[in-house]
């Protein structure tokens, strides 16, 4: 009796998590196409409106936070707000269409197979070309005002993206899985994102927080990837335009070192979750 080699089989349903992603680039650029194509179909000044928006939003906190109120008496307050409001909004957009993107694309994955962490990539990826626009703003902005780039500004950038990038997907892939199967998942998520803000330093300053916490707690608080992505943007942006600032949180270094851990964490928890649900994806869509 002849024996069938199957080793070069995939199992249907069933593949290697997000390995997979890259043997199927194809599709992964086919899905962040459609994505970024789609967020302004019929509209007539199509991608000018992610230059307008942004554009907007800084002239608001300007002339609201920084000339009525005042800006709490930081220099360029308005830098300060918008580079911190613009990370968390990539890591929103980019969390929230995660959480989303099974459900959102029900019809794919009930017919035919391919690795179900493409959707939740892809949605990572279209909600980053989204945040370029409002980066570039904030970039000429900084420019306007006598920013300089440093190695050590474009470094801290960077790094503060790529932890935003790591939580959002950890937390999308967790969020997505429950999401097919208990729709409640949409509404924690809509509390953590609204909570994004209040939770790091963006509307104010990390000294006030220091001030009324104890340390413990305020190394708790400092050990939230977010405030750690926020502090970083404001390094790399607000601190080279401002006359004085009061540096970095105490021990910074650990803060950076515990985010990235907490990070690596929900990416192995949320690629776990996903794939323990993702087998009956089809039937609870």
């Amino acid at each position: 009796m002849t024996t069938l080699d199957l080793a070069q089989y995939d199992v249907p349903g069933r593949g290697r998590g997000i390995l997979d992603v890259f043997r199927w680039r194809y599709l992964l650029r086919l899905l962040v196409r459609k994505g970024t194509a789609t967020r302004y179909r019929n509209s007539v000044l199509g991608w000018t409106w992610s230059y307008v928006k942004p554009a907007a939003q800084f002239a608001v906190y300007y002339f609201v936070m920084g000339f009525i109120l005042g800006g709490h008496g930081i220099d360029n307050f308005a830098i300060y707000l918008f580079s911190g409001i613009v990370i968390i909004n990539l890591f929103n957009e980019a969390f929230g269409n995660a959480t989303t993107a099974i459900v959102d694309n029900g019809s794919l994955v009930r017919k035919i197979y391919l690795p179900r962490e493409l959707f939740p990539i892809a949605a990572i990826i279209v909600a980053f070309v989204h945040f370029l626009p409002q980066v570039l703003i904030l970039l000429v902005v900084c420019l306007l005002v006598g920013w300089t780039p440093s190695l050590l500004g474009i470094g801290a950038v960077l790094l503060g993206t790529l932890i935003v990038v790591a939580l959002a997907l950890g937390l999308g892939l967790f969020f997505a899985g429950l999401n097919v199967r208990f729709r409640d998942a949409q509404n924690f998520v809509e509390i953590i994102r609204m909570f994004s803000v209040w939770t790091s330093p963006v509307l104010y300053l990390w000294v006030l927080v220091a001030e009324k916490l104890p340390s413990w707690a305020f190394a708790i608080y400092m050990a939230n990837p977010l405030a750690v992505a926020v502090e970083l943007y404001h390094t790399g942006f607000w601190s080279a335009t401002a006359s004085h600032t009061h540096g970095l949180p105490p021990g910074f270094g650990t803060s950076i070192a515990v985010a990235l851990g907490i990070c690596v964490f929900f990416l192995i928890l949320g690629q776990a979750i996903f794939r323990r649900f993702e087998r009956t994806f089809a039937q609870d869509l």
